[in-house]
C-alpha cells in the first residue's frame, strides 16, 4: 500500500526474531478489510484509530492497547479529523510461542481486541524503537522481551515462574562470556545458552540478581573501562571506539559523557596533557 497525502509509514524488520515494526501516520482512510498470520500488538500514540474486529467497529484512544489474532479480519481508518499515529508489532507465531514456553502446544488468545494497558503501551513504544534504532541485539531483545513478558496476562498465561538453583554460577558465566565477546553484538539467546541458562528470561533474572544490572549494561560497562585505558594511554577516541565495541566516536561519545561527565577527548587531554580540538568538559 502506497500512503496517501500526509500518511507516513515506516517499517523495520529484526532479522533475529522476525519480529516486524511499524509506525504509521494516517488522516483517513488507512487499509481495507484484511488479515495478518502473525500477532498484532500495537498502541494508539496521537488522534482516534477505528477498526473493526471480531465483528465490531472499535475506537482506541490515545494510549489504549490493540491486540490482534493471528488471522484475524480487521481494517483501520481515523476516527477524527486529526488522525491518528500508532506503532504495532508484528509477532510470529513460532517466537511467542517459544517465548511463552508452551512447548509445542495451541495458540493462545487474547482476551479482548482492545485494552488499557499503559505499561505495555509504553513497552511496544521502547521496541519499535529499539528496533528502528537497530539497537545492540541485547537491547533489542530486552525490549521484546519486555512485551512478551507483559503481554501473558492477555494471552491467559500465568507469570514465568522463577528458576531455582545454579542462578550465580549461570551469571558468573554469562559475565565471563561478555568479557570474551566484548566486541561482537551478542543476543539474548546465545549468551543464555553459553551460560548454561534455561533460556533467557532465566538468564536475566540470575545476571541482575547477581550483578544488580541487565546483561547489556554490563556489557556497556566493561567496554567504557577499556574505553578509559585505552585513552588515557593516549589513543585518539574515534580507535578507541573501533577497540571497544561501540559503532562509532559518536556512540562511544554519548556513553562515556552519561557515565563519566566528560567527553572521551576531554578525558585523553586530563589523562596526557595531549591537547584536541574537540575536547571540552563542559
Amino acid at each position: 500500500m502506497t500512503p496517501g497525502a500526509g500518511n507516513r509509514i515506516r517499517l523495520v524488520r529484526d532479522g533475529a526474531s522476525g519480529v516486524e515494526a511499524i509506525r504509521a501516520r494516517f488522516f483517513g482512510h488507512a487499509y481495507d478489510l484484511h488479515r495478518h498470520d502473525e500477532w498484532l500488538v500495537g498502541v494508539t500514540e496521537q488522534g482516534v484509530q477505528e477498526f473493526l474486529c471480531r465483528g465490531a467497529r472499535r475506537r482506541s484512544l490515545t494510549g489504549q492497547v490493540i491486540l490482534i489474532e493471528p488471522q484475524e479480519a480487521h481494517d483501520g481508518q481515523a476516527g477524527a479529523a486529526e488522525g491518528f499515529r500508532y506503532s504495532m508489532l508484528y509477532l510470529p507465531r513460532p517466537w511467542l510461542r517459544a517465548g511463552l514456553g508452551d512447548g509445542g502446544g495451541g495458540d493462545p488468545g487474547f482476551s479482548a481486541s482492545l485494552v488499557h494497558d499503559p505499561v505495555l503501551g509504553d513497552s511496544i513504544r521502547a521496541a519499535y524503537a529499539a528496533l528502528a534504532e537497530a539497537a545492540p541485539r541485547l537491547v533489542s531483545d530486552a525490549a521484546l522481551d519486555r512485551v512478551l513478558l507483559r503481554l501473558r496476562p492477555h494471552l491467559g498465561r500465568p507469570a514465568r515462574r522463577g528458576t531455582a538453583g545454579r542462578d550465580d554460577a549461570v551469571a558468573r558465566r554469562a559475565r565471563d562470556r561478555l568479557h570474551d565477546l566484548i566486541l561482537e553484538d551478542v543476543g539474548a539467546d546465545a549468551l543464555a545458552r553459553a551460560a548454561g541458562a534455561v533460556d533467557r528470561f532465566h538468564l536475566a533474572r540470575a545476571f541482575r540478581a547477581s550483578f544488580a544490572t541487565s546483561p547489556h549494561a554490563y556489557l556497556v560497562q566493561i567496554r567504557l573501562l577499556r574505553a578509559r585505558r585505552l585513552l588515557a594511554m593516549g589513543e585518539r577516541p574515534a580507535a578507541v571506539a573501533a577497540a571497544c565495541g561501540f559503532a562509532d566516536q559518536s556512540h562511544l561519545g554519548r556513553w562515556f559523557r552519561r557515565a563519566y561527565g566528560l567527553t572521551p577527548a576531554a578525558y585523553r587531554a586530563c589523562c596526557t596533557g595531549v591537547p584536541d580540538r574537540a575536547a571540552a568538559i563542559g
